[in-house]
């Protein structure tokens, strides 16, 4: 059995808006559920409201029924409210006098919960999330399942519940969706615990962030252990905190080691001495009294129990190891060769890609944006050779080695192993590509061996992006790098590229990403007859 969460200490108070950040397999929704009542802890306690709504990354609507029948469920609540109170102002009508303080309490829950502006802020939320043009009496079963999801997110937002745990809730939403979901969040009157991989929404919605990845605590007795950690402010404060969280624990690493180093060097010298006491008086020296020798032997036990218990106190605390960096520092060490690496001239894919000219060379840095279907995806294939024009040309410099990460991954034999899975067409033997996988630290040591079939589909994504990086490319074409990868894998993938040598071109719809960009950016329209 393995251990997903531990140690995990959370509190919040209305207003919190807590983010969730952490690898693949960290616990994240795992922590959701036992504090939505889904799943009970093997240990600990948690309390919570009596009201609380729980939105996973499947959508969570009813099997049957229209539009207008999930706003109604979502607004039940209300209509029980209303309901009550209408019976107990027909009781306090009739002189029921106990009625009164019944009354003032149901009211105020109302009142708190913002009932008055319920059946509005259902239509807001409808709207706000993009599903103001689909009809009130359309059949749940009819929508897609981007629809689903935002409706079942819309219904999350109107409950205004005390505590709102959302998983990956800004999954199938564009822009205007976003901004929305940000806002209404905001003014969330209760608790919201949020776990996402989107940076600007964790920058533009917390308060707090708590990494369920490792972080060295130190104990207010001066131990220390490894476990979570919650920063205070956005993401932003997040990310400075995290930073100088290495720092402090690569620190304390070192005064560790120099301290049992120096506990050992002591206990080496003073058991030397154990047993090489006085050494026998002379004739002319006789007078020294013997209990001079008996003094330097306590002296010297004392030094050896002195270093046995300073080493035994620095094992019993050990500080770990910091993370390794991953295969992405391999990525500043890359020397491409000078010069164009691609050239692409007049390429026209019928109804998928028209563009005039295009160098990739040894500097390049480049963004491509532009509308869904405007030939992204596309064109970083035509550019990794992995898609032929129906015109134009492109050419390759010689024995260019391309580090391609395409944004749906094929699915290859879904029983081969990780590793295997990682070795095709890298030639080697199949050890040397599990020892090479491993020291990437992209995929746990515990799944190199395991099907990718198994794997969920972050983790397949790791090794993809692991075959990207392999013998550091002189050229990486990376189409949505950020899909299903944990913040703190993009931030580093994010900063090796910033730093290293490698030219690269970049399709991503990651805001954080893009909005920090200073490099080149090409623009495809979304009609690929005005691309010329």
């Amino acid at each position: 059995m393995r251990v997903v969460l531990s140690d995990v200490d959370v509190t919040a108070s209305p207003g919190d808006r807590l983010g969730v950040v952490g690898e693949n397999g960290a616990g994240k929704s795992t922590l959701l559920r036992v504090l939505g009542g889904r799943q009970a802890p093997d240990s600990g306690t948690v309390r919570r409201p009596a009201r609380v709504t729980l939105l996973g990354q499947v959508p969570d609507l009813p099997d049957g029924g229209t539009v207008r029948d999930a706003v109604d469920g979502a607004l039940a609540s209300y209509r029980g409210l209303e309901s009550r109170m209408r019976e107990l102002e027909d009781a306090m009508s009739a002189g029921d006098a106990e009625a009164l303080e019944e009354y003032g309490d149901v009211l105020e829950e109302y009142e708190r919960r913002d009932g008055w502006s319920a059946d509005a802020r259902a239509e807001r939320s409808v709207a706000g999330l993009g599903l103001g043009a689909v009809a009130v009496d359309r059949d749940l079963s009819t929508l897609s399942g981007g629809q689903r999801a935002r409706l079942a997110l819309a219904l999350a937002l109107v409950s205004a519940d005390d505590l709102l745990l959302l998983d990956e809730p800004t999954n199938h939403l564009d822009d205007d969706a976003l901004d929305y979901l940000e806002s209404a969040l905001r003014e969330h009157p209760g608790v919201v615990v949020v776990v996402s991989h989107d940076r600007a929404f964790l920058d533009a919605v917390c308060t707090s962030v708590l990494d369920l990845d490792p972080s060295l605590q130190v104990e207010p007795d001066g131990t220390t252990r490894v476990g979570p950690e919650r920063s205070s402010g956005a993401y932003t404060d997040y990310l400075a905190a995290k930073a100088a969280g290495r720092v402090r624990w690569a620190q304390a690493r070192d005064a560790w080691e120099t301290a049992h180093d120096e506990a050992r060097a002591a206990l080496s010298g003073a058991s030397r001495q154990v047993g090489h006491g006085p050494r026998a008086p002379r004739d002319n020296d006789k007078f020294v009294p013997h209990f001079l020798g008996q003094k330097v032997d306590a002296a010297v036990a004392r030094r050896v129990r002195d270093a046995e218990n300073r080493l035994a106190r620095l094992e019993a605390n050990p500080v770990p190891r910091p993370p390794e960096e991953r295969a992405f520092a391999g990525l500043g060490a890359a020397r491409p060769a000078d010069g164009v690496l691609v050239a692409a001239r007049d390429i026209e894919i019928p109804g998928r890609l028209q563009l005039d000219a295009l160098d990739v060379t040894a500097t390049t840095r480049l963004l491509v944006t532009g509308p869904n279907g405007a030939g992204k995806s596309t064109l970083l294939a035509v550019l990794a050779g992995e898609l032929t024009t129906a015109h134009g040309t492109v050419q390759h410099r010689g024995r260019l080695r391309i580090g391609y990460l395409p944004q749906h991954d094929a699915a290859g034999d879904l029983g081969a192993t990780a590793a295997t899975a990682y070795g095709v067409g890298r030639g080697g033997d199949p050890q040397r590509a599990r020892d090479e996988l491993r020291t990437t630290g992209l995929l746990h040591p515990r799944d190199l061996d395991r099907p990718m079939g198994e794997l969920s589909v972050g983790q397949r994504r790791r090794v993809a992006l692991a075959r990207a990086i392999a013998d550091r490319p002189d050229l990486l074409l990376l189409d949505e790098p950020t899909n299903h990868l944990s913040v703190a894998l993009v931030e580093e993938l994010q900063e090796a590229l910033a730093g290293g040598t490698v030219p690269y071109v970049l399709v991503t719809h990651d805001r954080w990403w893009r909005r920090g960009w200073d490099g080149a950016e090409l623009r495809l329209a979304g009609d690929v007859r005005g691309q010329r």
